[in-house]
């Protein structure tokens, strides 16, 4: 059921990661084709605002009009209305001589649809208009071609045009100017002040660089860093003739634009980011604590084991030794009874012990064990240490071996605890060696600090378990938990000791070839 949960909030957490990748990446796609349209109507508008700013200016430059023609023959409601302009090419020294005349004739249809002359009540009036269009080149003199039409005022022409004259005006317009160079007809100020205009206007605040291309070819009238490479060009015709054709094409370029699109959803993003993260900081935290406390448990439950099994033994040897007392045969023999009660004080130690070293280890961690440090010998100390376990080392046919070369061993500890660091360090050798103990203690000074060596030949560790022996409760694994006595205290204890005295303590070790335990001190000088 653990790992079952475990599986599944995972995959929910990581469905929720790839449900906010897609919405932000959905959510800048959406912004990427606001951005298109938006700017495709701007260059509408710009290209539009262009040609109707160049029809004005060519009302202003081309004037002279004919109104009014002969009317002679035509029927009373017939009027002819005709344009004839002169526009000159610098460039070929030819003229040419627009002519665009439009014919408008009344009708009045009846109910049934015939026409009549004269309208009745239940009809109404019908125009019909017929344009036409004439084109002449006339080359120049050198002397120059003068125009026999008079001009007349831009605003006195345009306020007096109708739609079909003005119509007609632009069909001319489109005709003649189509003829000019691009860089006559608009100039890059007006783009680019048109172009920021209708940028600003529709919130688009981003640097952008554009150009006017003739069928696929650069013109004059373009930004100076303007490139057509790139995915970021947009564009559009611009000075459209008559036929709905034009060479001309006004593109757009906008350098930072995935930079400004992601800066529309970046709030957003940030903050579902940050959530997101610290849901996955959180997930994460409560999945270690989870195993964590079921590894602790599983320590606790070995912890539990290994000291129901030390106090054991002793409770044992304490019970049998009691009811030998207790027999009348050997409660007479003196000898026998102090030998029982020695073996019932023994044990009575030991547990003592066991429990002393559970409870300094748990006072440690709570900074309630009261050290007092004063300048003492470390030599001495491991002399006093070694008494503690001399006897087991015979006993098991061992040696411990002292080569104490340091020439300056006066440190700053606490005598009690640093005794019991050692022990414990010669405690694990001995445990750990299945064959005989072997184990020499060197100490050297190296700079300010002393070294102190417990060097073993025992069965050594791997380089997890160096990384790990160090922990309150672990023990090595070996397949019985009790074919090694201990609770995984002792070097947990070591090391908070240790550290409590601004030293250093770790291991080297290899498998089956022994360890080497280092303790670290700063030496008084």
């Amino acid at each position: 059921m653990f790992l079952f949960l475990v599986g599944l909030m995972s995959l929910s957490l990581i469905g929720i990661i790839f449900v906010q990748v897609y919405w932000i990446d959905s959510a800048v796609q959406d912004k990427e084709e606001q951005f298109t349209f938006n700017v495709k109507q701007i260059l509408s508008s710009v290209s539009q605002k262009i040609q109707d700013r160049e029809m004005t200016d060519f009302f202003n430059q081309y004037q002279p009009v004919v109104d009014s023609l002969d009317k002679k023959g035509l029927p009373e409601k017939m009027i002819i209305r005709e344009f004839l302009v002169e526009s000159t090419n610098e460039n070929t020294n030819e003229t040419m001589l627009y002519s665009n005349g439009v014919l408008e004739k009344s009708f009045n249809i009846d109910a049934d649809g015939s026409l009549f002359d004269n309208p009745g009540i239940e009809s109404f009036n019908l125009k019909q208009i017929t344009n036409k269009r004439v084109t002449r080149l006339i080359k120049r003199n050198l002397d120059g071609v003068t125009s026999k039409l008079s001009p007349e005022s831009k605003f006195e022409r345009i306020s007096r045009m109708t739609d079909v004259e003005k119509a007609q005006y632009e069909s001319i317009y489109k005709d003649l100017s189509k003829n000019q160079l691009i860089n006559k007809r608009v100039d890059k100020e007006e783009i680019e002040t048109l172009l920021r205009k209708e940028l600003n206007q529709r919130g688009i605040d981003i640097g952008f660089e554009y150009g006017i291309y003739s069928n696929s070819l650069a013109t004059k009238v373009r930004s100076k860093d303007f490139s057509i490479k790139g995915s970021s060009v947009y564009g559009v015709p611009i000075f459209v003739d008559n036929e709905g054709n034009t060479d001309y094409q006004l593109l757009v370029s906008f350098p930072s634009k995935k930079k400004f699109v992601l800066s529309t959803v970046m709030t957003i993003a940030v903050l579902s980011i940050v959530f997101t993260l610290i849901i996955i900081l959180a997930y994460s935290n409560a999945l270690y604590q989870l195993i964590r406390q079921r590894q602790i448990s599983e320590i606790k439950s070995d912890f539990i084991n290994n000291m129901t099994h030390e106090f054991k033994t002793p409770i044992a040897t304490i019970n049998l030794a009691l009811d030998a007392i207790k027999n009348p045969k050997i409660i007479s023999d003196p000898e026998k009874v102090s030998k029982y009660l020695k073996m019932i004080g023994e044990e009575n130690k030991r547990m003592h012990a066991q429990v002393e070293n559970v409870l300094r280890i748990s006072k440690l961690e709570k900074n309630q064990l009261d050290i007092s440090k004063e300048n003492v010998k470390l030599h001495d100390i491991v002399q006093d240490a070694i008494e503690h376990v001399s006897l087991i080392v015979e006993d098991r046919g061992g040696y411990i071996r002292t080569h104490l070369d340091a020439s300056q061993d006066s440190v700053l500890v606490n005598d009690f605890h640093f005794t019991n660091v050692i022990v414990n360090v010669l405690d694990n050798a001995i445990k750990y060696s299945p064959d005989a103990p072997k184990i020499d203690i060197y100490t050297e000074n190296v700079k300010d600090f002393i070294l102190l060596k417990v060097k073993d030949q025992g069965i050594g560790m791997n380089k997890v378990v160096q990384k790990r022996v160090f922990e309150k409760f672990y023990r090595e694994h070996t397949g019985n938990i009790h074919n090694v006595k201990g609770h995984g205290l002792g070097l947990a204890y070591v090391k908070q000791v240790v550290e409590e005295h601004q030293g250093e303590v770790y291991v080297e070790s290899e498998k089956n070839k022994g360890s080497i335990f280092t303790i670290k001190l700063p030496i008084i000088n």
